[in-house]
């Protein structure tokens, strides 16, 4: 690693280390952690006790590759994700993550004041970050990280999180060809449900990792 590599990575872990340290005081467990394997760790000693993992649909998630690790342990994986499951069978899948042992999930944007930002076309993956599952780990890599005001994350949300995930999920909608969030009205809008959560949920065991790593959209 070069001096500007070192340097860049080194302003972004103090920026990270600044982001975990509000989370703290906003009554989260919160844990910096240097590469993403360290956050994959976390994640499978998290899941010890559980039986049944549900997967958000989340980028972050899906790069640390620990669904197949979970399998191998024995876990019963709710991935409404894969493309050969009918509309009901996902929702089903969907409907069970709310009720999971553990819930893994990315976030869309986390302020340095320790706010977590998300935006869901379905609502499924912000209701079971908020109350449901027995534990809830949510990994927000550095790019997700946002200097400034919750509405600041929205629009880091919409600039650089929704138009991606749109092409990503072949939504027909103005930013899944353009790049460029358009605050459309098309059915296949995504952007419907918008959540902060700025401390911890009172029921919900929430861990957030902030990995110094660029993670997702």
């Amino acid at each position: 690693m070069g001096m500007t590599e070192e340097l860049v990575h080194w302003t972004n872990e103090q920026k990270c280390r600044r982001a975990v340290a509000a989370l703290d005081r906003n009554g989260f467990t919160s844990r910096y952690c240097p590469t993403p394997g360290d956050a994959a760790k976390y994640i499978i000693a998290g899941a010890a006790d559980s039986v049944t993992v549900g997967f958000g649909g989340s980028m972050s998630i899906i790069s640390l590759g620990v669904e197949q690790l979970l399998r191998e342990q024995g876990k019963e994986i709710l991935n409404h994700g894969y493309p050969d499951f009918s509309r009901d069978e996902k929702l089903d899948i969907m409907r069970r993550q709310l009720t999971c042992d553990l819930f893994l999930s990315g976030c869309n944007a986390l302020t340095l004041n320790g706010e977590l930002v998300n935006i869901d076309a379905t609502g499924n993956r912000v209701g079971a970050m908020l109350f449901g599952p027995r534990r809830v780990i949510v990994v927000a890599g550095r790019n997700k990280l946002v200097d400034g005001t919750p509405q600041d994350a929205i629009k880091r949300v919409k600039a650089w999180a929704t138009p991606p995930n749109s092409k990503r999920l072949d939504f027909k909608t103005p930013c899944s060809s353009t790049g460029f969030c358009n605050d459309c009205s098309s059915p296949d809008r995504l952007c419907r449900v918008t959540t902060i959560i700025d401390r911890k949920p009172r029921f919900t065991d929430l861990h957030v990792l902030v990995v110094n790593a660029d993670l997702g959209f």
